[in-house]
């Protein structure tokens, strides 16, 4: 098996300066066109020359003229760099197409990702998202993921994290609690009512704090682990709860929840993307993650 032949190239920027060039008829021009100064042309296309051992262009008083040499490589080069112009944007097509796995928690993934999701699809066609939902820390290489989206601080060790969505905190009941013997209209009126929380990361006891009522002692304390089923057990009428804003809005305006209280508070942790850094720049990856901050934003 024979060896592969050692290429022997001319650096590559010279190259580019003399395509350019040779292609516009101007130095000025192709200075322009690769965001470079007209100097720095004319030194690369006279190293060009001198590695070649022969003048490429006849600098004539007004005008840039192609030596016969300079004719002959044009044509080579420019074809050179098409196919490696197309070659790239093929490799970049791939990388942007095809399925592109995120884990999310489900109460995440329900009220705040899924309503967006059609945005996505019309931006991105070429890619086809695929949602896993857990209320667990994802193992990136043993379950195949690209990417998770984590409501927390960070860092996380060996990912890079971009936060895109911060949120704030704040009671919320069903409609009939505002009503009846002990009707929800200050904050006291929670002894008589369940108040329901996360097992991992409470609430509650910041909130009644802020609000004045730091020993108020409720019926009772009903913890669950995710913040959707808190939501649901509240939309039903078993308690109170604390929401974020983020993935309360459309119940809210349909009037599921209320607000008992106009006090809130700025929630401690943010809505990351997190991928494993060796990952983190895949193109398919870079477009999820500009479309977040973006609807973040929004």
């Amino acid at each position: 098996m024979g060896c592969l032949m050692e290429r022997r190239l001319p650096p590559l920027n010279g190259l580019r300066a003399f395509e350019a060039a040779a292609r516009l008829l101007s130095f000025t021009r192709a200075a322009a066109e690769l965001n470079v100064t007209q100097s720095a042309i004319s030194h690369q296309i006279r190293g060009l020359e001198e590695r070649l051992g022969v003048p490429l262009f006849k600098r004539m008083p007004h005008a840039l003229v192609l030596s016969e040499t300079g004719e002959a490589l044009l044509p080579i080069v420019a074809d050179a760099f098409d196919r490696l112009a197309e070659g790239v944007a093929a490799v970049i097509e791939h990388e942007v197409k095809g399925v592109l796995t995120v884990n999310v928690s489900p109460s995440f993934a329900v009220k705040w990702l899924a309503p967006r999701l059609g945005r996505f699809r019309e931006r991105f066609p070429g890619i086809e998202l695929h949602l896993l939902t857990s209320n667990y820390y994802t193992d990136f290489a043993r379950e195949g993921v690209d990417a998770a989206i984590r409501h927390g601080v960070g860092p996380w060790p060996g990912l890079r994290a971009d936060r895109f969505l911060d949120d704030k905190v704040y009671p919320v009941c069903s409609p009939q609690l505002l009503e009846g013997p002990h009707a929800i209209r200050q904050p006291q009126d929670l002894q008589h009512h369940v108040l329901l929380d996360l097992i991992e990361r409470p609430y509650w006891a910041r909130w009644l704090a802020a609000a004045g009522v730091p020993d108020l002692k409720p019926r009772e304390v009903v913890l669950f682990d995710d913040i959707g089923v808190g939501l649901e057990a509240a939309a039903v009428g078993m308690g109170v709860a604390m929401g974020r804003s983020t993935i309360l809005g459309e119940d809210l305006m349909s009037g599921r929840l209320v607000r008992p209280f106009t006090l809130d508070m700025p929630g401690r942790y943010g809505f990351h993307l997190v991928s494993p850094e060796a990952i983190a720049a895949r193109p398919k990856i870079a477009r999820l993650r500009a479309w977040l901050i973006e609807e973040g934003a929004a």
